[in-house]
């Protein structure tokens, strides 16, 4: 456990530098956030081989994540609405997360999100974090860590409606993960989702 308490603490750095207000100025986020995914994703399989086995290529796993992600987008879609009721400050705060793509290139950033953000995400949080977890606390409490965690990586972003959508994700991919371990479901769900709500089809 202290590996993967040590690992976990080189995520929330990473975090730290890329969302927080005295560091994220220094960096463009869209290359921070492609090498962070890439240090994640090293330190999955350097840690942990096999969860290349965690991998199932199927037309059920497939199609689950296409229709998961869909289904996520609905989610925030009806959300956005909710939040924006509920809350004065969230459509503020939700164009600020878009605002992090302004001035660049779409396409490479939707290449990033579908092919190396998405999926490292998935691999470290769910295929290495709460399957490590699992291992030492069983299926409940490691997907509660887990969904709790990827959270509050985001609390350097001092953003409210960032925090509820990675706690709204980490349920959504958790409870996935922990009803199905194949990691193809998860990464196409995470991928696809990343792309459309950013990109393609943008809640705004």
């Amino acid at each position: 456990m202290k590996k993967l308490t040590l690992n976990i603490l080189v995520a929330v750095l990473l975090w730290f530098f890329m969302f927080s207000p005295w560091t994220k100025d220094y960096f463009n986020f869209w290359i921070s956030m492609t090498i962070s995914a890439l240090i994640l994703i090293t330190i999955s399989l350097s840690q942990r081989k096999e969860i290349l086995k965690q991998f199932d290529f199927n037309w059920k796993s497939i199609s689950l994540g296409i229709v998961g992600a869909a289904f996520l987008w609905v989610v925030f879609y009806v959300g956005e609405f909710v939040a924006t009721w509920m809350f004065d400050f969230a459509r503020s705060q939700v164009d600020s997360i878009y605002s992090m793509k302004d001035g660049q290139d779409k396409l490479w950033v939707g290449l990033g999100l579908l092919f190396i953000i998405g999926p490292a995400e998935e691999i470290f949080w769910r295929g290495y974090v709460q399957h490590s977890f699992i291992n030492k606390y069983g299926e409940w409490k490691a997907f509660i860590f887990t969904t709790l965690i990827y959270a509050l990586v985001h609390i350097w972003s001092f953003n409210f409606i960032l925090i509820m959508a990675a706690l709204i994700c980490g349920i959504f991919w958790g409870l996935l993960y922990r009803y199905n371990k194949n990691l193809v479901l998860l990464v196409i769900s995470h991928a696809i989702w990343d792309v459309a709500v950013f990109i393609i089809f943008p809640i705004m």
